[in-house]
């Protein structure tokens, strides 16, 4: 495996953590889990947030559900798979 593979696959983990991670509620915006969460979002928006302006946010039961991470894992996958 290639360093680009294990680069691709390492930000697949990123993005992955980073959507379970958005589950959690921070109590303290100072706190430790509150810069964990600034830094996965300082590495993952500028993927995600392009995809989030072509995606629609559909809605269930008056919760929006962001897909963007599902179709950026998807398109590193079909990236991987292609190199």
């Amino acid at each position: 495996m290639t360093l680009i593979h294990q680069l691709i696959e390492l930000y697949v983990y990123i993005l992955i953590i980073t959507a379970v991670m958005s589950w959690v509620p921070v109590r303290d915006h100072n706190g430790s889990l509150a810069q964990i969460k600034r830094v996965l979002a300082s590495l993952t928006e500028p993927v995600l947030r392009p995809i989030r302006s072509i995606l629609p946010r559909p809605s269930a039961g008056g919760v929006s559900i962001d897909f963007s991470v599902w179709i950026a894992i998807i398109l590193f996958q079909v990236i991987n798979a292609v190199l």
